[in-house]
């Protein structure tokens, strides 16, 4: 049986949000006022990324002399290529920006994997601004569907698919409290050795997929 596979870009993919390095080291101290009015509830998720990425004081060669530094989870490669040849199709979820995956999926000859996520342009030489072309994250699709995942962003997905990995407690907490299932993973070398058991899954046993939420709603869009 082959399944569709989305993967969480931050904390799941890399080691560690890409987002939070950038604004950690080239923001003023406003990016924390900002995160904290979204975690009160006051703004919505694209709100608090517009703000924060609006106070980046960076040129490109910054930029991507701080995406040089992130680290790519060492299973990622062979899972990846273990999923293929298994027929698993994989896209990659981000809430991050569309720059930072070209690049970081550059350095490892890893383009060729679709992914769903904002984009970042750039203003001026210092500037920059974060577009929203996509209206939600939508994991439709007619085969069983996988995420793997590690935090709250995730919890949204989770409630629309038919089984988690989840590398972190928190999203493993959000699964178990909801009666949903999951493996947990502490990386891709674990997600790689759990790949058999997805194929080998009986065909004829029904997925009980949760309903569907509107992903748009939850990520506070």
């Amino acid at each position: 049986m082959a399944w569709d596979i989305f993967c969480d870009f931050d904390g799941t993919m890399v080691l560690g949000d890409v987002m939070d390095t950038l604004l950690e080291r080239f923001a003023p101290p406003a990016w924390r006022e900002i995160e904290q009015e979204w975690k009160l509830g006051h703004i919505g998720s694209r709100e608090r990324l517009a703000q924060q990425v609006s106070l980046l004081d960076m040129s490109r060669a910054e930029l991507d002399q701080q995406l040089d530094r992130i680290m790519l989870d060492p299973g990622f490669p062979a899972f990846f290529q273990d999923a293929w040849a298994a027929g698993h199709r994989i896209t990659l979820l981000s809430e991050g920006f569309d720059y930072a995956i070209h690049r970081i999926l550059s350095r490892h000859a890893l383009t060729d994997i679709p992914f769903r996520a904002n984009v970042l342009q750039q203003r001026s030489e210092r500037g920059w601004q974060l577009m929203f072309p996509q209206s939600r994250w939508d994991t439709a699709s007619s085969r069983p569907c996988l995420l793997i995942g590690n935090g709250s962003w995730d919890f949204c997905a989770a409630q629309t698919v038919d089984l988690v990995f989840a590398k972190r407690k928190t999203l493993m907490d959000h699964c178990a409290q909801r009666g949903l299932p999951f493996q947990a993973i502490q990386g891709f070398a674990d997600a790689r050795r759990l790949l058999p058991s997805l194929s080998q899954r009986p065909s004829a046993a029904p997925l009980l997929r949760p309903t569907r939420r509107d992903s748009k709603k939850c990520m506070g869009a």
